[in-house]
C-alpha cells in the first residue's frame, strides 16, 4: 500500500470516503504498540486493525479468567480452562480481521525498570490497564523523542472512563473537521477595496472571518480564478476579499469554495487530574482495584458497552495520531455512566455478590437483579450490518437473551455479506462472503457466548411480512433495536413499535458522526414524531441542459446508464416475451397494437453490435450525439450572452426542454414520451423489423438482452467506469472540474461514508440505554446522543417528552395510547359508537377504516348504516382478529374542526385478543 493504487477499494471503500487516500497511506506505514488486551484494549485493537494500520503489537502479561468471558469478545471458555495468556488467546482472532495488518504479541513485563528504547520503532503507543506512574514514565519518554511518539492512555473503571492524548509539542492537523467544503455560486463581485462577493439566490455561505476561499469559473473578473483569498464576513450572504479595483469588471458565473488550512495543536505531558486520583493511588499502593462492595464499589467491574464506546473514541485518536486527520483531544476526555446507569450506592450489598461466572464484571456495575432482567430480555433487532454486529457483540457479553432464562434475541436481515462489509462488520470474515448476514452474525455471537438464544431470519420487516412480524410477535418483545441504513425502513419499524407499545433503540453513523435516539412507551416521542426536510432533487432541466457542478454531470451519467443498460433492455425483453416467435411479431395486427414497443425493438435490433468494430462505431455515434450535437444545438438556441428580463444570463437560469423554452424549474422528467405514428411509419417499422430479424439469424435465445442493474462495488463490471467517463466528458463540455473515480463512485452510488470507530462508539452508547430500558428507568435518565469524533465532540441530551393532544378537559391522548372496543358477531355500528362513549366518555361523530368512510353523518345514506353489523361494514378477511379505526368527535365550539382520537382497535370478538393478527 505504498501509493493510492495499492489501496484495496473493495475492502476500504467506505472508509476511504472518511479518511481520504493520504491518511490511508500514512496508516499503512505506521506501527502501534497497544498494552492491555482486556475489554478496552481488545476494542481498540479491533478498530485500528480494521482501519488498516501497517502493524500492531499486542502486549499483555495477564492470563484469561472467567471474568474475561463477559468483557472480552475474543476470549473463549477453552482459553480460560487452559489458563492461556490473554494476548495469546486474542492474537489470531485480531489478526484475521485484516490480512493487510501485521499483528504480533509481546508478553514481557512492562514496569519502572523496563528499557523503553524498543518503543522507538512505533509511531503511537496506547496504554490500557496501566498504573498512573508507569503511564507518566512512558509518556515522558514518548514526548521527548524526535519526532515524538504519539501517546494515548485510556481506562475504564466500572461505570467511569478516561482518555488522555499527548501528540507532542507541535502536531499539525491537515483537516480539523473532516467536513466536505461546499461550493456556492456567485451572484456578483464588486470592484472596490475591498471587493464584495455576493452569493446567488441569497444562499448563506456559512463562512467565518479569517477563513480562506478559492475561486473558479468566473467570467469577467477572471484574475480571481484559481486564487485564494482570506474573507471578512459582512452578512450571511456576502463577504469581502480585499482589493479588486484593478481587476476586470465581473460579468457572470463563478464558484467559490472554502479552503481548508492546516491547524497546529500543542500537547503537554501527562498531568494529574483530581478526578479518579484516589483510584490511581489505591492501585499504586495495593497493585489492584478496590474490592466489589467497598466504597468504590464498581471500579473493579467492567461495563462492556462503556468499553465499546470509549474504545471507539480512543481508536479514532490513534488514527488521528498516525495521520494528522481531524482534531485530536486536548487532552482529556471523560465519559462516565453515572448519567447512563442509575447510581449504585443505593443498591443492597448482596447485589454485588460475585458468582464466579462470565457476568461478574457486569454484575459489579449494575447489580444482580438488573443483570437477571437482561438475561430474560426478548429483543428484536432489525439489521445485521455494521451497527448490528457491534450490538450483537455487546448483547452477547452482557448475556442479553439467555436460553436458560427464557430470553431470546431475534435478528433479521435479507442481505448477503460483501467484501466491503469486512472493514467494519467485524463478525464477518472473507470465508463468509456471499453468505447471509443474519445467520452468520448469529453463529459468531454464539462463539462469544454459547448461552445465548438467537433466532436468525432472512426477511425484510415491511408490510409484506406483517403476517410473520405480527402483533402477536411484537407482544412477546421487551425491546426493538434498529440497525438500518435507510429512513423508510426506520419509519416502518418505528410505527410497528409504537402501535405495539414497545421501546425502540435507533442509531446511525455517517463518517465520524453518530447519533442515538431512544424511544420509550408513554415517556418519549418516537422516531416518526419528527421529519428531516426532504433532499433537494436536481431539476430535470439542470440535468438535461444546464449542469453547473460535478454532481449534475454524475447524475446525468447515472441516468444514461440506467436508460441504456436497464430500462431499454427491459422494454425490449417484455416485447418479445409477449410474442412466441419472430414470425408472430411480423403480423401487422400485432405490430399495430404494440407500435411503441416495436420502435424500441427495431432501434435496438438494428443497433445491436455483433462485432468489436460495431461497438466502436456505436460509441462514436453516441459521443457525437451527447457531446457535440447537443452542445451545438443548445448554443444555437441560447447564445452565451442571452439574458432574461431580470438581466441575468439565460445559461444559468433558463430551461431547455425538447427544443422549447420552459421557465418553470419544477418541471419533472416525463415518465415516457408518447409517439404519434403515421401509417407510412407503421409500414417502415414492419419492413425494418423484418429485415432486422431476418439478418440476425434469430433464435428465441438471441432475441433476449441482458438488463444490467447498477452495482457500485464490483469493479470488474465496468458500471462505475462508464459513469466516471461519461460524467468527465460532460463536465469538460460545460467547463466543470471533473471528479476522480473514487468521488464519482461515492456520488453515483449514494455511498454513506463509514468507519469502524464510529460504529463501535454508537453501538456502545445504544447498549448502555438498553440497560436502562431493562431497568425501567425514569424519563430523565434516558439520553439521546450526538457525537462527531473528528472535532471531537459528544453531546448527551434528554429525550423529547411525549406530547399529549387534548380532546376535552379530562380527556387527552398521546402517540402511545390506543383505545379498545370488543364486539361480537351481531355488534352494530351503533353499538360500537355507544361503546366508545360509555368506555371513554365522548361520542364519535365519524368512523373511518383506512380510506373507507364507515360513518360520516353528512353523507347520504350513512345514517342507515348504524343498524348494520361491523362485520358487514368492514368485511374482514378470513382470520383477521381486529381492525384499527380512526374516530373523530364533535368540536366544543361550532365551526371548529372535528377532534381526533387515538386509534380505536375494534376486536371482532373478545376471544380474538389473544394471538391477535394485524
Amino acid at each position: 500500500m505504498a501509493d493510492s493504487m495499492d489501496i484495496d477499494d473493495s475492502l476500504y471503500s467506505r472508509q476511504r470516503y472518511v479518511l481520504g487516500d493520504s491518511a490511508m497511506q500514512q496508516m499503512a506505514q505506521s506501527a502501534v504498540f497497544l498494552s492491555g488486551t482486556g475489554a478496552l484494549g481488545v476494542e481498540i485493537a479491533k478498530n485500528i486493525v480494521l482501519a488498516g494500520v501497517k502493524a500492531v503489537t499486542l502486549h499483555d502479561c495477564k492470563r484469561c479468567e472467567v471474568w474475561d468471558l463477559g468483557t472480552n469478545f475474543f476470549i473463549r471458555e477453552e482459553d480460560v480452562h487452559s489458563q492461556k495468556k490473554r494476548v495469546e488467546a486474542v492474537h489470531s482472532r485480531v489478526a484475521e480481521l485484516n490480512p493487510y495488518v501485521q499483528v504480533s504479541v509481546a508478553s514481557d513485563v512492562l514496569d519502572e525498570n523496563t528499557d523503553l528504547s524498543f518503543l522507538k520503532r512505533y509511531q503511537c503507543v496506547v496504554l490500557t490497564e496501566t498504573k498512573l506512574s508507569l503511564q507518566k514514565r512512558i509518556d515522558y519518554f514518548c514526548h521527548s523523542q524526535q519526532p515524538p511518539i504519539k501517546f494515548i492512555g485510556c481506562d475504564v473503571f466500572g461505570i467511569c472512563s478516561r482518555v488522555f492524548c499527548d501528540f507532542g509539542e507541535v502536531f499539525e492537523v491537515s483537516d480539523p473537521t473532516g467536513e466536505e467544503p461546499k461550493e456556492l455560486f456567485i451572484q456578483n463581485i464588486s470592484q472596490g477595496n475591498p471587493g464584495v462577493v455576493t452569493c446567488m439566490d441569497s444562499r448563506t455561505h456559512g463562512l467565518q472571518t479569517g477563513q480562506s476561499v478559492c475561486f473558479k469559473e468566473i467570467n469577467g473578473m477572471s484574475e480571481l480564478n484559481g486564487t485564494t483569498h482570506q474573507v471578512t464576513v459582512l452578512s450571511p450572504y456576502s463577504f469581502a476579499i480585499g482589493d479588486t479595483l484593478s481587476f476586470q469588471p465581473y460579468a457572470h458565473a463563478g464558484i467559490f469554495r472554502l479552503v481548508k488550512m492546516p491547524k497546529i495543536f500543542s500537547f503537554a505531558p501527562l498531568q494529574l487530574h483530581t478526578i479518579m486520583l484516589a483510584l490511581d493511588a489505591f492501585l499504586e499502593q495495593h497493585a489492584r482495584l478496590p474490592n466489589i462492595g467497598s466504597v468504590s464499589c464498581c471500579a473493579r467491574g467492567c461495563l462492556s458497552p462503556l468499553a465499546a464506546a470509549v474504545g471507539g473514541i480512543a481508536s479514532q485518536e490513534v488514527l488521528k495520531a498516525l495521520t494528522g486527520k481531524f482534531s485530536p483531544l486536548q487532552q482529556w476526555f471523560y465519559l462516565d455512566a453515572i448519567e447512563v446507569i442509575q447510581p449504585l450506592q443505593s443498591l443492597p450489598a448482596e447485589e454485588f455478590a460475585p458468582r464466579g461466572d462470565r457476568y461478574d464484571a457486569l454484575r459489579a456495575c449494575i447489580g444482580e437483579s438488573l443483570c437477571l432482567k437482561l438475561h430474560k430480555f426478548q429483543v428484536f433487532m432489525v439489521g445485521c450490518g455494521a451497527i448490528g454486529c457491534e450490538m450483537l457483540k455487546n448483547m452477547a457479553l452482557m448475556g442479553v437473551g439467555l436460553s436458560r432464562c427464557s430470553g431470546e434475541i431475534c435478528i433479521t436481515d435479507p442481505d448477503l455479506i460483501e467484501k466491503s462489509n469486512l472493514n467494519r462488520q467485524f463478525l464477518f470474515r472473507p470465508q463468509h462472503i456471499r453468505k447471509p448476514k443474519s445467520t452468520t452474525a448469529a453463529a459468531a455471537s454464539l462463539e462469544i457466548n454459547p448461552e445465548l438464544q438467537i433466532d436468525a431470519h432472512l426477511n425484510k420487516v415491511c408490510p409484506a411480512t406483517e403476517d410473520m412480524y405480527s402483533d402477536a410477535f411484537f407482544s412477546r418483545l421487551n425491546l426493538v433495536v434498529t440497525a438500518l441504513d435507510n429512513v423508510e425502513a426506520r419509519r416502518y419499524v418505528d410505527s410497528r413499535s409504537v402501535s405495539n407499545q414497545k421501546a425502540l433503540l435507533d442509531s446511525g453513523t455517517m463518517g465520524t458522526k453518530g447519533h442515538t435516539e431512544i424511544t420509550v412507551p408513554y415517556l418519549t416521542e418516537s422516531y416518526n414524531s419528527h421529519r428531516d426536510p426532504p433532499e433537494e432533487e436536481i431539476p430535470f432541466c439542470t440535468l438535461k441542459s444546464f449542469p453547473a457542478v460535478i454532481e449534475h454531470t454524475i447524475q446525468w451519467a447515472r441516468d444514461k446508464f440506467e436508460s441504456a443498460f436497464s430500462h431499454k433492455p427491459s422494454i425490449y425483453n417484455m416485447f418479445w416475451q409477449s410474442h412466441s416467435s419472430a414470425q408472430e411479431v411480423l403480423q401487422v395486427r400485432i405490430i399495430l397494437h404494440t407500435m411503441e414497443g416495436s420502435f424500441q425493438v427495431i432501434k435496438l435490433l438494428s443497433q445491436r453490435p455483433t462485432q468489436w468494430n460495431h461497438c466502436l462505431a456505436l460509441a462514436r455515434l453516441k459521443f457525437d450525439k451527447y457531446f457535440k450535437k447537443k452542445a451545438l444545438q443548445l448554443l444555437h438556441s441560447f447564445p452565451l450572452d442571452t439574458r432574461l428580463k431580470d438581466g441575468s444570463l439565460k445559461i444559468t437560469k433558463c430551461v431547455y426542454f425538447y427544443q422549447h423554452i420552459e421557465t418553470d424549474e419544477t418541471v419533472k422528467k416525463p415518465d415516457q414520451l408518447k409517439m404519434t405514428v403515421s401509417s407510412e411509419e407503421e409500414r417502415q417499422a414492419i419492413s425494418q423489423l423484418q429485415e432486422a430479424i431476418n439478418s440476425s439469424f434469430v433464435t428465441p435465445e438471441r432475441l433476449r438482452m441482458t438488463s444490467l442493474f447498477f452495482e457500485k462495488d464490483d469493479d470488474s463490471n465496468g458500471h462505475i467506469d462508464f459513469i466516471a467517463s461519461a460524467s468527465a466528458l460532460r463536465a469538460h463540455m460545460y467547463a466543470i472540474e471533473a471528479a476522480d473515480r473514487l468521488q464519482t463512485k461515492r456520488i453515483a452510488g449514494k455511498i454513506i461514508p463509514a468507519i469502524a470507530t464510529s460504529t463501535a462508539a454508537v453501538a456502545g452508547l445504544v447498549s448502555l440505554e438498553l440497560i436502562k430500558v431493562a431497568g425501567s428507568y425514569g424519563f430523565e435518565l434516558f439520553k439521546n446522543c450526538f457525537f462527531n469524533l473528528a472535532i471531537p465532540v459528544m453531546v448527551l441530551t434528554e429525550t423529547a417528552p411525549v406530547k399529549r393532544t387534548q380532546i376535552r378537559d379530562d380527556i387527552s391522548f398521546s402517540i402511545w395510547d390506543r383505545w379498545t372496543i370488543f364486539g361480537h358477531e351481531d355488534f352494530t355500528l351503533s353499538d360500537f359508537m355507544n361503546a366508545v362513549k360509555e368506555e371513554y366518555g365522548i361520542e364519535p361523530t365519524m368512523v373511518v377504516h383506512g380510506v373507507k368512510m364507515l360513518y360520516v353523518p353528512v353523507m347520504p345514506g350513512h345514517n342507515k348504516r348504524l343498524k348494520l353489523t361491523m362485520h358487514r361494514l368492514i368485511k374482514p378477511s378470513a382470520g383477521r382478529k381486529y381492525v384499527d379505526l380512526t374516530v373523530s368527535f364533535a368540536p366544543e365550539v361550532d365551526g371548529d374542526e372535528d377532534l381526533p382520537s387515538p386509534p380505536v382497535r375494534y376486536y371482532f370478538s373478545r376471544e380474538s385478543e389473544s394471538g391477535e393478527t394485524a
